[in-house]
Parts: C-alpha cells; structure tokens; sequence
C-alpha cells in the first residue's frame, strides 16, 4: 500500500492500511449530505401534513407540527452554511449556527411552554427540553469554538456531531406524533 494514492470518499485513515492513521470524516462531504437528507426529509414532513390536513386545525397540535418541521429545517440550513464558511470563512458558519441555533432554541423553550400539560404529548414530546439544550450548545461553540477541542474535536466536528443528535430527537418526535395522531378520515378510500 505503499505509495498508492489515498482514497477518496468519507473515510479516510484506517482503511488505507496504515494503523498509524486515525479514521476522519471529511466534514465538508458531511455537512453537503447532511443539508441534503435534512432538506429530504422537511419535504417529506410536508408530505406527512398534507396528509393529515386536520393536524392543522388545533393551534397547539400545529405548534407541534411547526416544531417538527423546524427541527429538519434549522440544522438543513446550519449544514450549509457550514459548506459555504468552511474552515476558510469561520466566522461566517459561526455566526449563521449562532443565530440559527438561538432561533432554534427560542422555539423549542416556547413549545415546552406552550405544552407544558398538554395530554397529548408523548414521551418524547416531553424530552424535547434536550433539543433546547442541544442549541444552546451549539451556541456556545459557535461563539467560542476552542471549546471543540477540549473534547478533541474540530468546531465543524462538534457542531456535526449535535446536529445529528438534533435530528435523532426529530424523527423520534416526529415518529411518534405521526403514530399519536391518527384519524379515520386521513386517507381518503
């Protein structure tokens, strides 16, 4: 293996022979699939409520269907903004993840509010408090992203790694506020 060229791809390191390596993750290529599975999957979410016209109706079930829709759009537009500042513009991803991530969380805080006693909600429903939490971290390392590398990751690296806990919550949330609101006249025959 010698002398061959490095493979392109995510993964590089361990799988071009050599043990010395550490296996990376090439974070651009990551942030452009990234924003690209998030902005699939707010389409399909729009799919969803189109089906479920009803969910609409109820001010605080369209609150819900809102949050759903902004947890795959706000980390869809971090992850761009990440490919367009990359490592070369900092500044510029920093600032947009900032301002997303308090929009995010603003949100989110206000939800947990607005449904602090609502029946409805399920058990995820009610953990959203961690989404709030995972924005303001990424907050955090956006105005201050030494912070990354105390836990030995790039800033890029940590942000990545939040946002893909962020959009774990939303299909959880979202899976189970599609299997607790189900009605007969959904699908029409």
């Amino acid at each position: 293996l010698a002398g061959q060229a490095r493979p392109h791809g995510l993964l590089t390191g361990r799988l071009t022979g050599r043990p010395d390596e550490e296996a990376s993750v090439d974070v651009s290529t990551f942030y452009a699939l990234f924003s690209a599975t998030c902005f699939t999957l707010v389409g399909l979410w729009w799919t969803v409520v189109e089906r479920n016209r009803p969910w609409l109706r109820d001010p605080a079930t369209r609150r819900r269907v809102g949050a759903v829709y902004l947890s795959f759009l706000l980390p869809a537009l971090m992850g761009l903004f990440a490919q367009v500042g990359g490592t070369e513009v900092p500044l510029f991803w920093r600032a947009s993840f900032v301002v997303i991530a308090a929009v995010g969380a603003l949100g989110t805080v206000r939800l947990l509010r607005a449904g602090r006693n609502d029946p409805d909600a399920g058990i995820f429903a009610r953990l959203w408090w961690a989404s709030a939490v995972l924005y303001a971290v990424i907050a955090v390392v956006g105005v201050a992203p030494e912070l990354a590398r105390t836990v030995g990751l790039t800033p890029l690296q940590a942000e990545a790694t939040m946002l893909i806990l962020l959009v774990a919550i939303a299909h959880a949330v979202a899976w189970e506020f599609m299997t607790r609101h189900v009605s007969d006249d959904t699908y029409p025959e």
